[in-house]
């Protein structure tokens, strides 16, 4: 071409090499546990107003199954955090009040009526929270449905003491729980004293552990997600 002439070239296209990626996930035990891991670490500040335990309930749907040493930590976190052992001194001194269970009054019948009602709570949550659970491989954990109409809501909270759902996903019954209120309404005839001993006092420990626990549950469903904060690392 010449100098002052032009030349309009059509027709010219970049070709770019086509690039296949592929992306497989697989899902596997050890990406499940660290799951659950981090969901106890963040259920383990679960606290109403901040300070009371609620270690127990669990936000996510979805959540992990918990391998047994996670269910024994869970378990060891409620029965000795301080707030459980300052609610159990509260809980004896009203007893030490009502003169019940039938402990002598002074420090010695004070000392008697918390370490019973430590064990109860001992042996109901690391049995029913932690043993059994393990062994029948179920979560002890309650699930926070939290929508729904409320009738839905309040049937989901009150059948949780007798509905749990297992670590593979499944509803079924909920042998963990009934079996550690049966155990610590059981063992409660060794140490209590001998004139409250008996059926009666089985069948209302167990019945008085059941019911408060379905209480708990419909408490958690309409009333203390509001009063728990997130962890901060969770918001």
């Amino acid at each position: 071409m010449h100098s002052g002439q032009y030349f309009t070239l059509t027709g010219v296209q970049l070709h770019i090499q086509q690039v296949l990626t592929s992306v497989t996930v697989t899902s596997t035990a050890a990406s499940s546990e660290e799951i659950a891991t981090e969901q106890v670490r963040a259920e383990e500040h679960q606290r109403v107003f901040g300070f009371i335990p609620n270690f127990y309930v669990a936000y996510d749907q979805n959540a992990a199954p918990l391998t047994p040493k996670l269910k024994f930590q869970l378990a060891s976190r409620v029965v000795f955090d301080p707030v459980t052992i300052v609610a159990v001194a509260a809980f004896a001194g009203i007893n030490q009040a009502g003169n019940r269970p039938d402990y002598q009054q002074g420090l010695k019948g004070y000392g008697e009526r918390f370490g019973a009602i430590y064990a109860d709570s001992f042996t109901d949550i690391m049995v029913g929270g932690a043993i059994l659970p393990s062994l029948l491989r179920q979560d002890p954990r309650y699930f926070y449905q939290g929508s729904g109409t409320t009738n839905s809501r309040l049937r989901h909270a009150l059948l949780s003491p007798f509905i749990c759902r297992g670590d593979n996903g499944r509803w079924q019954a909920n042998y963990s729980t009934i079996g550690g209120d049966l155990a610590s309404a059981a063992l409660a005839n060794t140490y209590y004293p001998r004139s409250n001993r008996g059926p009666g006092l089985f069948l209302s420990n167990f019945f008085i552990d059941t019911g408060q626990r379905a209480l708990a549950n419909v408490a958690q469903e309409f009333i203390l997600r509001r009063l728990t904060p997130k962890p901060k690392d969770a918001r």
